[in-house]
């Protein structure tokens, strides 16, 4: 079973609102049957809280989740964005984000969700590769890219 499929990878959405991506891609794993119905507002409720963004350098970065009890089976859906849109940040929570790139976590266990997150933040650290991800258009493309990496 792969983490990461291309039919989860999207290049360029068109976004305004950070409830409006987590809704895109929260749609497309309810679709396949990744998550439960409840996953959506689970991670919207959870964003509140405790946001994902994540100051990563010229092009920043966001990773909303939830808990595993809203998952069905483990997946991770990964877009980059036409337009920028506000995250707050994950360590100063009063700060806004300009976010470019959203990966979507639905991870079946804790221990494989702490696992994956250091490979995310490896990939976050590479500015080059993040600029890289950003310049292409197609989703076919991206999920090549990406998986060489996750």
């Amino acid at each position: 079973m792969k983490i990461l499929e291309p039919d989860l990878v999207f290049a360029h959405v068109k976004a305004t609102s950070s409830d409006e991506i987590i809704h895109y891609l929260a749609q497309k794993l309810e679709n396949k049957g990744k998550v439960k119905i409840s996953f959506e507002q689970a991670v919207k409720e959870r964003e509140l809280l405790h946001p994902t963004g994540l100051p990563s350098g010229e092009i920043a970065v966001a990773i909303p989740h939830t808990d595993v009890d809203y998952v069905n089976e483990a997946a991770i859906t990964f877009a980059t964005l036409a337009q920028p849109i506000e995250f707050h940040n994950m360590a100063i929570t009063d700060e806004i984000l300009r976010v470019q790139i959203v990966v979507m976590l639905a991870l079946k266990n804790p221990h494989s969700q702490v696992e994956m997150l250091q490979k995310l933040m490896a990939l976050f650290q590479d500015q080059k590769l993040l600029k890289q991800l950003k310049g292409i258009t197609s989703n076919q493309k991206l999920y090549q890219v990406i998986s060489e990496h996750i």
